[in-house]
């Protein structure tokens, strides 16, 4: 639901983490969003603002993307949405029925004409150009201009003089100003420096953006210059001036000054972004100044992208100049700041516990020792605790577990961690009570699960075996993946035929996840205690990642060969499928209700479902052949950031699924029970991706002919069905 990004200087943004990693700083805490947009299906790939002069004026300042999947270049109204930008959409620019039709690319030319390139395939996705499926002689290039539009004369700006490409600087297509830009830009010529300026201070608006840029690009951006342009009328040519003065990466002491007077009063949002942006370049004594000023916008406190980039100019200097930022926290005043206390406060604790270093400890003591009050040591130590999510918390020097008695121990979870005899009892006693809040019992069982504490077996169990709560059992389920002892196995198996299929499927994870477990698994599956047919395929896979030849055997006994359908097997079953749902008439109504029984618990579809594999929204779904292609045979093309990996534990376990997330510290893992598994890095021997899909093969073979076509009659709804919403199962995540 998104046409795209507005990016800004040195910012951290969404993007596919599990296929590209984590953000190159582990301390980031937080990402920018792309554009907020209207629910639409899947996003642009790419889009150009148009600023030519080829099409109705109408069109000027919007925004043009195209849309492969839809084979459509969409068009939409961009507004201000606080420091960042928003999106609605309007009729599409170019449509047609060909499904062929892929624009992947537009350019805005010289004409000011836009161009749009048609790959022009049947297919689009990443594995049919691995494998070479694609014709290279039937791709298109389309101009988009106005039904009156004359073509231009021949032109060459490089032979123009320096003196009319600064007329060209006010030229009403913008393809004309950034060339003429790059011209000057070559030339360096210092000699028009002078007609620059003039055009400057007369100037507002794009041309006298368009006079700094070139004044920049000819060397001529003095200081005594920016002094002036920092008072200019103009907010983006201050925004500007910033920016170019401070990526230098240093300024002279007035230039110093003048900054951290502007953060005090700068009325542009988008400017202050700027500030934050730059401070973060530049030397600590110049740079916190401007900081300081910062957080005392408090008009910044909601904003889109002006917190998280102050926090990221302070984080810039936390680690070489510790001693200068905790001196910005002796004032008291700071504390109470709204943006200090939202929004940094926490970061700042988070950032020097994450490390575990002794000396970054001694500076969490430090700052909760400068907090002024316990409701300011309570937002330190949410941060603290977000440190040490997934991992126990041990070995802490005297100066900070000091600091931190005085400041109220801490939260229930935390003193858990610190593994404090009565905070686990405590604690203990919290999941084991029926009457106690369900996600108060969850997230403690996931805490005990952490911390591998012996004595949370037996309750752990018992709450498996007896609590009325699903969402409880499944955390109680995942929590003992943590553990070990044949006493698990022997009590899961015991209600494993009594657990509803969502829970079923958890506790057959957590069989799944150690040799001996699966192997008493299979063994209760050979003397008749559990039924095979309960056991899906899926975990039979889990089972064979053990390598072990005891376990082969059973399974081969029990379930026969797994080694998934051969190819011409499932191209033989997706044309007979599609046969049939070609044969008759399919009720969307009645396949609603069959997508919630059979994909909803993994797959969204109109922002109902689950988050274990991808949003089928945004698909195309209406080319049936490549949809009975993805559910045939999953593993054919993998969606990226759903890749299946195997983990191989240092305590004996082996756990698959996909990766859900990641830092430098732990890697969280979820499987087909939509399960999360925090996993230390330290605890991970091997981590692989395997080329099996998560998703199971066969899912429609329990539907006769008249269900597959009410499936694909809703699956193949545009947009959703009047009096229908999608009721996945229960959500049953520990965490």
């Amino acid at each position: 639901d998104t046409r795209g990004f507005h990016y800004i200087q040195g910012g951290y943004f969404q993007k596919g983490f599990d296929k590209h990693g984590a953000l190159s700083n582990p301390f980031t805490f937080g990402y920018f969003l792309p554009m907020a947009h209207h629910k639409a299906p899947r996003f642009t790939h790419t889009f150009v603002i148009y600023e030519g002069a080829a099409l109705p004026e109408q069109y000027r300042g919007q925004l043009f993307g195209v849309f492969p999947l839809q084979s459509q270049v969409v068009r939409s109204v961009v507004e201000t949405d606080r420091a960042s930008f928003k999106t609605h959409d309007l009729p599409a620019l170019l449509t047609t029925t060909d499904s062929w039709c892929r624009p992947v690319d537009i350019q805005v030319g010289p004409d000011g004409a836009m161009y749009v390139a048609d790959l022009y395939e049947q297919r689009i996705d990443h594995s049919s150009h691995y494998q070479g499926r694609v014709d290279r002689s039937t791709g298109r290039i389309y101009r988009i201009r106005a039904k009156d539009a004359k073509h231009a004369a021949p032109f060459d700006l490089a032979k123009l003089s320096s003196p009319e490409l600064i007329e060209l600087l006010k030229h009403e297509n913008k393809w004309h100003r950034q060339t003429a830009l790059r011209l000057l830009a070559d030339r360096r010529d210092a000699s028009i420096v002078p007609e620059l300026r003039r055009v400057l201070e007369a100037s507002t608006g794009q041309t006298a953006l368009e006079a700094l840029w070139a004044i920049h690009l000819s060397g001529g951006l003095s200081n005594e210059l920016a002094l002036r342009t920092l008072d200019h009328s103009d907010p983006f040519v201050r925004l500007w001036t910033v920016r170019l003065l401070c990526d230098e990466r240093s300024v002279a002491p007035p230039v110093a000054l003048k900054l951290a007077e502007l953060a005090g009063h700068e009325p542009n949002l988008e400017a202050r972004v700027q500030l934050a942006c730059s401070a973060r370049r530049l030397p600590v004594a110049d740079s916190l100044p401007i900081v300081r000023r910062l957080l005392a916008r408090d008009e910044d406190v909601a904003d889109i992208y002006q917190p998280l980039s102050i926090w990221w100019a302070i984080e810039a200097h936390a680690n070489e100049h510790r001693d200068q930022v905790l001196a910005m926290f002796s004032d008291r005043a700071v504390w109470e700041l709204p943006l200090v206390q939202e929004h940094i406060l926490p970061r700042l604790m988070r950032r020097y516990a994450a490390t575990g270093a002794r000396k970054d400890l001694l500076t969490c003591a430090r700052l909760l020792e400068l907090a002024p009050t316990q409701e300011h040591a309570k937002r330190l130590m949410t941060g603290f605790e977000q440190a040490f999510e997934g991992r126990p918390l041990s070995g802490l020097p005297d100066e900070l577990l000091t600091a931190m008695a005085k400041a109220g121990g801490g939260s229930l979870a935390l003193r858990v961690r610190q593994k404090e005899t009565a905070a686990i009892d405590e604690a203990l006693a919290l999941v084991a009570d029926e009457k106690q809040p369900v996600a108060e019992r969850t997230l403690h069982l996931q805490v005990l699960g952490d911390i591998n504490e012996p004595r949370s077996v037996p309750v752990m169990l018992k709450v498996v075996e007896q609590s009325s709560d699903d969402t409880v059992r499944a955390a109680a389920l995942t929590a003992l993946q943590s553990y070990d002892g044949p006493q698990i196995a022997e009590a899961v198996i015991g209600v494993h035929n009594a657990l509803s299929d969502d829970l079923r499927l958890v506790a057959q994870t957590l069989l799944a996840s150690r040799r001996a477990w699966s192997l008493a698994l299979l063994q209760a599956i050979d003397s008749k205690r559990v039924d095979a047919a309960l056991v899906p395929q899926t975990i039979v896979r889990k089972l064979l990642f053990h390598r072990d030849d005891q376990i082969a055997s059973l399974v081969r006994q029990h379930f026969g060969e797994i080694q998934g359908a051969t190819t011409e097997a499932m191209r033989e079953q997706i044309d007979r499928l599609v046969g049939t749902v070609y044969a008759g008439s399919g009720n969307p109504y009645d396949g609603a209700k069959l997508f919630s029984q059979t994909c909803a618990k993994c797959h969204v579809l109109f922002g109902d479902g689950g988050s274990i594999g991808p949003d089928l929204t945004g698909y195309n779904r209406q080319d049936l052949p490549i949809m009975l292609l993805n559910v045939v045979n999953p593993s054919a093309s993998i969606r990226e950031g759903f890749e299946n990996y195997v983990a191989v534990t240092t305590d004996g376990r082996t756990l698959n699924g996909f990766v859900a997330d990641q830092d430098g510290r732990t890697v969280v893992l979820r499987g087909i029970d939509g399960q999360n598994i925090i996993l230390p890095r330290e605890e991970i021997e091997e981590l692989a991706a395997i080329p099996q899909s998560i998703m199971p093969e066969g899912i429609l073979t329990p539907l006769n002919e008249q269900q597959v076509r009410d499936l694909f009659a809703f699956l193949r709804m545009s947009q959703p069905l009047p009096g229908t919403r999608v009721q996945p199962p229960r959500q049953r995540r520990a965490n």
